[in-house]
């Protein structure tokens, strides 16, 4: 995946009146956190956003220019209006790059199990799983392929496709997929 690029501006000005004036002019309220809880008040484009927050999950990292200096973030949350459809102020948590991080992602579940074929059952399980890595190595995404699954078989958080770096927190014997024998 692109390295995913926000180019923010920092702005000493708040309130009603001024973020309305903001998105009427095209740009996003926005407000960046680091890691010691410290705040600082951005503004961004907001078509810019809306081309990353297309594509970003909760955990994918963006580079988040301000002023020249890029720091790698998470798109922390979004106050979206569905009436208007469109977002009306972002917060940004900076990660700390030297220091591991602790994330909960989602596990896409990919393929046509051959057990199914065979007259088995398919059932997910868990659909999240605990990691612990580098900002640098944390996944994009953790895909459990399922297409060899046979009769009677599971895949286990043990068995999903984890780089060296990366620690599972989760218990790896937990279940995310299996095929049911429905014949007994």
């Amino acid at each position: 995946m692109d390295q995913l690029v926000i180019k923010a501006n920092t702005r000493t000005e708040a309130g009603k009146r001024f973020a309305k004036r903001l998105r009427e002019s095209g740009r996003l309220p926005a407000v960046m956190y680091n890691s010691k809880g410290e705040a600082v008040m951005l503004d961004i484009d907001e078509s810019e956003f809306i081309k990353v927050w297309n594509q970003a999950t909760p955990t994918t990292l963006i580079n988040l220019d301000v002023a020249g200096s890029v720091k790698k973030a998470f798109i922390k949350d979004t106050e979206y209006n569905i009436i208007q459809d469109r977002n009306l102020h972002v917060d940004f948590q900076i990660i700390d790059e030297d220091k591991p991080l602790k994330a909960t992602m989602k596990i896409i579940v990919s393929g046509n199990p051959v057990g199914v074929r065979e007259g088995g059952v398919f059932q997910k399980g868990v659909s999240t799983v605990d990691i612990e890595c580098m900002p640098k190595d944390l996944p994009v995404r953790i895909v459990a392929d399922v297409n060899k699954l046979g009769l009677g078989k599971t895949v286990t958080i043990a068995d999903l496709p984890f780089d060296k770096s990366v620690k599972v927190l989760s218990d790896k014997d937990v279940i995310v997929a299996q095929v049911i024998d429905m014949r007994v």
